[in-house]
Protein backbone atom coordinates (compact mmCIF):
# COMPACT_ATOMS: atom_id res chain seq x y z
CA UNK A 1 0.00 0.00 0.00
CA UNK A 2 0.76 2.86 -0.90
CA UNK A 3 1.96 5.81 2.10
CA UNK A 4 0.62 8.71 0.78
CA UNK A 5 -2.95 10.07 0.04
CA UNK A 6 -4.61 10.06 -3.69
CA UNK A 7 -7.79 11.39 -4.90
CA UNK A 8 -9.68 7.92 -4.44
CA UNK A 9 -8.20 7.56 -1.16
CA UNK A 10 -10.99 5.68 2.03
CA UNK A 11 -10.85 6.59 5.54
CA UNK A 12 -9.04 3.73 6.02
CA UNK A 13 -6.22 4.96 4.25
CA UNK A 14 -6.26 8.39 5.80
CA UNK A 15 -6.16 6.31 9.22
CA UNK A 16 -2.75 4.21 7.88
CA UNK A 17 -1.65 7.58 6.72
CA UNK A 18 -2.22 9.70 9.94
CA UNK A 19 -0.81 6.18 11.92
CA UNK A 20 2.22 6.35 9.77
CA UNK A 21 3.47 9.78 8.93
CA UNK A 22 1.82 11.87 11.69
CA UNK A 23 2.67 9.60 15.08
CA UNK A 24 5.56 7.87 13.67
CA UNK A 25 7.70 10.15 12.87
CA UNK A 26 8.42 11.33 15.85
CA UNK A 27 9.79 8.17 16.80
CA UNK A 28 11.83 8.22 13.60
CA UNK A 29 13.10 11.34 14.47
CA UNK A 30 14.33 10.81 17.84
CA UNK A 31 17.19 9.33 17.44
CA UNK A 32 18.98 12.39 15.39
CA UNK A 33 20.41 14.23 18.65
CA UNK A 34 21.77 11.05 20.10
CA UNK A 35 22.73 10.63 16.14
CA UNK A 36 24.81 14.11 15.98
CA UNK A 37 26.25 13.18 19.75
CA UNK A 38 27.52 9.76 18.08
CA UNK A 39 29.12 11.84 14.80
CA UNK A 40 30.71 14.25 17.04
CA UNK A 41 32.22 12.34 19.72
CA UNK A 42 33.11 9.29 17.14
CA UNK A 43 34.72 12.52 14.71
CA UNK A 44 36.90 13.14 17.69
CA UNK A 45 38.36 9.98 18.70
CA UNK A 46 38.35 8.25 15.42
CA UNK A 47 40.95 12.02 14.39
CA UNK A 48 43.00 11.66 17.51
CA UNK A 49 43.42 7.78 18.06
CA UNK A 50 43.83 6.81 14.85
CA UNK A 51 46.30 9.49 13.95
CA UNK A 52 48.28 8.23 17.08
CA UNK A 53 48.53 4.79 16.51
CA UNK A 54 48.77 5.51 12.86
CA UNK A 55 45.31 3.74 11.70
CA UNK A 56 44.15 4.29 8.18
CA UNK A 57 41.26 6.81 8.64
CA UNK A 58 37.94 5.91 7.77
CA UNK A 59 36.41 8.11 4.37
CA UNK A 60 33.52 9.64 5.44
CA UNK A 61 32.33 9.87 1.77
CA UNK A 62 32.51 6.39 1.48
CA UNK A 63 29.77 5.86 4.20
CA UNK A 64 27.47 8.90 4.50
CA UNK A 65 25.83 9.93 1.25
CA UNK A 66 22.97 12.47 1.23
CA UNK A 67 21.90 13.01 -2.67
CA UNK A 68 18.58 11.05 -3.20
CA UNK A 69 16.80 14.85 -2.12
CA UNK A 70 17.99 16.07 -5.13
CA UNK A 71 15.53 13.64 -7.23
CA UNK A 72 13.18 16.13 -8.38
CA UNK A 73 9.88 13.96 -8.49
CA UNK A 74 9.89 13.99 -4.16
CA UNK A 75 7.96 16.10 -2.39
CA UNK A 76 9.93 18.39 0.08
CA UNK A 77 8.85 15.91 2.83
CA UNK A 78 10.32 13.12 1.24
CA UNK A 79 13.09 15.30 0.36
CA UNK A 80 13.67 15.39 4.14
CA UNK A 81 13.45 12.06 5.02
CA UNK A 82 15.66 11.08 2.58
CA UNK A 83 18.46 14.11 3.67
CA UNK A 84 17.91 12.36 7.35
CA UNK A 85 17.76 8.59 6.33
CA UNK A 86 21.14 9.17 4.19
CA UNK A 87 22.88 10.88 6.81
CA UNK A 88 21.69 8.46 10.01
CA UNK A 89 22.19 5.17 7.84
CA UNK A 90 25.32 6.24 6.72
CA UNK A 91 26.82 7.44 9.78
CA UNK A 92 25.82 4.33 11.66
CA UNK A 93 27.82 2.54 8.93
CA UNK A 94 30.91 4.81 9.40
CA UNK A 95 30.80 4.86 12.69
CA UNK A 96 30.67 0.75 12.85
CA UNK A 97 33.95 0.96 10.25
CA UNK A 98 35.73 2.93 12.89
CA UNK A 99 34.66 0.78 15.41
CA UNK A 100 35.94 -2.39 13.52
CA UNK A 101 39.12 -1.02 12.54
CA UNK A 102 39.37 -0.28 16.63
CA UNK A 103 39.02 -3.64 17.80
CA UNK A 104 41.18 -4.94 14.48
CA UNK A 105 43.96 -2.96 16.12
CA UNK A 106 43.43 -3.34 19.68
CA UNK A 107 42.00 -6.86 20.23
CA UNK A 108 41.54 -8.78 17.14
CA UNK A 109 40.12 -12.04 18.42
CA UNK A 110 36.60 -13.14 17.51
CA UNK A 111 33.71 -13.90 19.98
CA UNK A 112 32.59 -16.82 21.48
CA UNK A 113 30.56 -18.82 19.00
CA UNK A 114 26.90 -18.49 20.37
CA UNK A 115 23.47 -20.04 18.60
CA UNK A 116 22.28 -16.52 16.69
CA UNK A 117 25.40 -14.33 17.15
CA UNK A 118 25.90 -12.80 13.52
CA UNK A 119 29.87 -12.72 13.66
CA UNK A 120 30.52 -9.70 11.78
CA UNK A 121 32.58 -9.42 8.54
CA UNK A 122 35.16 -7.35 10.05
CA UNK A 123 36.37 -10.09 12.37
CA UNK A 124 37.09 -12.28 9.12
CA UNK A 125 40.89 -13.25 9.94
CA UNK A 126 40.74 -12.60 13.53
CA UNK A 127 42.21 -15.04 15.99
CA UNK A 128 40.04 -17.93 17.44
CA UNK A 129 38.54 -17.34 20.71
CA UNK A 130 40.57 -18.83 23.58
CA UNK A 131 43.56 -19.59 21.35
CA UNK A 132 46.03 -18.26 23.95
CA UNK A 133 49.08 -18.89 22.31
CA UNK A 134 48.22 -17.13 19.03
CA UNK A 135 47.53 -14.18 21.00
CA UNK A 136 50.69 -14.28 22.99
CA UNK A 137 52.11 -14.97 19.48
CA UNK A 138 50.65 -11.68 18.34
CA UNK A 139 50.06 -9.36 20.96
CA UNK A 140 52.41 -10.08 23.59
CA UNK A 141 55.99 -10.91 21.60
CA UNK A 142 59.07 -10.56 23.77
CA UNK A 143 62.08 -9.73 22.26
Amino acid sequence: MDYKLTKGSSVKDLIQFILRNIIVAPFIYLPLIPLIILDISTEIYHQVAFRICSIPLVKRSHHIRVDRHKLQYLSWFDKLNCVYCGYANGLLRYASEIGARSERYWCAIRHKKNKGFVEPISHKGFLKFGDKSSYLKKYRQQK
